[in-house]
């Protein structure tokens, strides 16, 4: 009988540990959004559905699985993740196909983002991201090992429109323009050729602007933020609201009892707009530890990246980070009135079960990475020899 060995023959010490200051990060900032959401959330929840602690309890749920997929991508090995990349895609692909099916798509506001789960409903767009980000480092590690007549960028560009396409259909604006920014972006990074993006510019500027005049609630979202208090009973509502929270906390903050008393005015406040609550409670000091969580967090996992030997995984963390730090700035403008309103969360705060079990996976991932050596890479690599050079074929060739 053949015998299987997933743990080569080292000894302990010639394994690179993972970061602990970035575990430590991943648990701090989402010990804080979990306390954040029962700050903002409670009051709402015990007067609307008797249960204070309801929108809490969901999230830890999440949170559970959340952290069982954190576990999974830390533990399974970088080699292993690129032979089961093709089968997450096609999960992914599936799962978005469903938000169009008549029964099982949940429609909400006029759209078709989630599917509806045993328990729970799922917004198949968030793992959408993660599955992107994996798919083009994988593309990207390919891309740079060709020589110069190789390298052709077609097959990822295609790839990346047709997901932000899917996601467009969802009529889910703000995450499809997401998730197309977060793919430029990585082009960037990896320095692959950006000659298509001209053309490609041409097209997308007019599509994008006709997508955007083609639906009323989006033109009325524009026209709300270029003239907030005309539309301050409408559109503009929950904008102005945060605003008026956000001041109240001033510097110290109002603390985390009955004082809280604008956190009720602001509609689905445990949401998007949760970031208001926790500056109304927390004050100006709440920013700047946020943002200094946030910042630590983003600098070890760009460390992480950048003395990974794995190109695949280093490119893949890159995406991680863009996907996490650039939505976590999206959702603190539009909180704050910079941007017009979109529908982004803020990760680790916001409630919604998709949002945190990706966002943790991501860590996972991560982490998972930070463990990764030139000489455990190598070893993983041979164990999985029989498929890893046919990952690349399977996906773009």
């Amino acid at each position: 009988m053949r015998e299987y060995k997933f743990i080569p023959e080292r000894s302990l010490d010639s394994y690179r540990r993972s970061d602990t200051s970035f575990i430590v990060s991943v648990i701090l900032i989402w010990g804080i959004g979990i306390f954040t959401l029962f700050v903002c959330s409670s009051s709402f929840a015990k007067n609307a559905l008797g249960d204070s602690m309801y929108f809490v309890k969901r999230q830890l749920i999440a949170s559970g699985i959340g952290f069982l997929g954190l576990l999974f991508f830390a533990i399974l090995p970088i080699p292993k993740i690129r032979k089961l990349l093709p089968v997450m895609v096609c999960i992914t692909v599936f799962l978005c196909i469903l938000t169009f099916v008549p029964g099982v798509r949940v429609e909400r506001h006029g759209a078709s983002r989630w599917i509806k789960m045993p328990f729970f409903t799922f917004q198949p767009s968030e793992l959408l991201k993660f599955s992107t980000v994996l798919l083009l480092a994988n593309f990207f590690d390919k891309y740079a090992r060709k020589s110069d007549d190789e390298k052709s960028v077609a097959p990822a560009v295609v790839v990346l429109v047709f997901f932000v396409g899917i996601v467009f259909f969802q009529k889910d604006f703000s995450t499809g323009l997401f998730l197309l920014g977060i793919g430029i972006l990585m082009f960037f990074i990896t320095k692959a050729k950006m000659l298509w993006a001209l053309p490609f510019g041409f097209l997308a500027i007019p599509t994008i602007a006709l997508l955007i005049l083609t639906e009323e609630y989006r033109v009325n979202r524009i026209a709300a933020f270029l003239n907030p208090n005309e539309y301050g009973l409408s559109f503009n509502f929950q904008t102005l609201a945060a605003k008026r929270a956000i001041s109240a906390g001033g510097f110290w903050g109002q603390g985390i009892g009955d004082g809280l008393e604008k956190l009720n005015n602001i509609p689905e406040i445990q949401s998007d707009y949760i970031f208001a609550g926790w500056v109304e409670a927390m004050g100006f000091i709440g920013v700047i530890l946020y943002f200094a969580i946030l910042l630590f967090f983003c600098y070890r996992a760009v460390r992480i990246a950048l003395t990974c030997p794995d190109r695949f995984s280093a490119f893949a963390v890159f995406g991680c980070v863009l996907i996490i730090f650039l939505q976590s700035l999206m959702n603190v403008s539009v909180v704050c009135g910079i941007v017009p309103t979109t529908g982004i969360p803020l990760p680790f705060f916001s409630s919604g079960g998709s949002s945190i079990m990706v966002t943790l996976s991501m860590c996972g991932f991560i982490i998972n990475a930070s463990r990764c050596d030139k000489d455990s890479f190598e070893e993983g690599k041979k164990s999985f020899s029989n498929n890893y050079e046919t990952i690349d074929t399977i996906l773009f060739d």
